[in-house]
């Protein structure tokens, strides 16, 4: 059995441990170098001439997109798979353009990662169904699905981010504390989120923050 030769990078010493972990588990796929940043996937590819870079997208030293684009340039016939955590425009455009043959999340069930890997060595384009959602509302037009919150519900949120309870955030802004939560519950809902760690996470992710 010709086996799929893959270079893991990911700046995340565990997660980057449990995708080995996992690709180990696959009879046909082994993995060939683990690196923890950009500019190393790229000398990676070059060294070890792998079948696909399985790039993680924000790294130290080199971004995973603009590691894609210059591995897509020094290193023909090396495909890349881009598996992050990421789902804003910026970024899966980012690496569309860059040259990545596919955008999976982190979050994906394992077998649809694995199946990701070796649909994109055929030569396929795979994408996570919300990420080609997100493309698909591009192509007809549509502006980018960003969330639009007030600029005192920033204000919340930012304090929140801080460290801030509800009632130190009312202090700080001269309102009631069940504003702060009114406030706090329209982000909930426009961040599509349950909590207030989570609604952080999203606004960074979106870099609303």
């Amino acid at each position: 059995m010709t086996r799929i030769r893959i270079v893991v990078a990911d700046d995340h010493p565990i997660v980057r441990s449990g995708i080995v972990a996992l690709l180990g588990r696959a009879d046909d796929l082994e993995v060939v170098a683990e690196v923890a940043d950009g500019a190393a996937a790229v000398a990676a590819a070059e060294e070890y001439r792998p079948d696909l870079v399985l790039m993680d997208l924000r790294m130290p030293v080199l971004g995973g997109a603009e590691a894609t684009a210059r591995i897509v340039q020094r290193v023909p016939g090396v495909r890349v798979l881009v598996l992050t955590t990421y789902e804003t425009d910026d970024d899966i455009l980012g690496a569309i353009e860059a040259g990545a043959g596919g955008y999976l999340l982190k979050a994906a069930p394992e077998q649809e990662i694995l199946a990701g890997i070796r649909s994109v060595v055929a030569g396929q384009t795979v994408l996570a169904p919300t990420i080609a959602a997100t493309l698909v509302g591009r192509m007809q037009g549509g502006t980018p699905t960003r969330p639009q919150l007030s600029a005192r519900e920033l204000e919340v949120l930012a304090l929140v981010a801080a460290g801030n309870s509800n009632r130190s955030i009312a202090a700080a802004l001269f309102i009631s504390e069940s504003t702060v939560k009114t406030h706090l519950l329209h982000v909930f809902e426009k961040l599509d989120v349950a909590d207030r760690t989570r609604a952080v996470t999203r606004a960074q992710e979106l870099r609303l923050l």
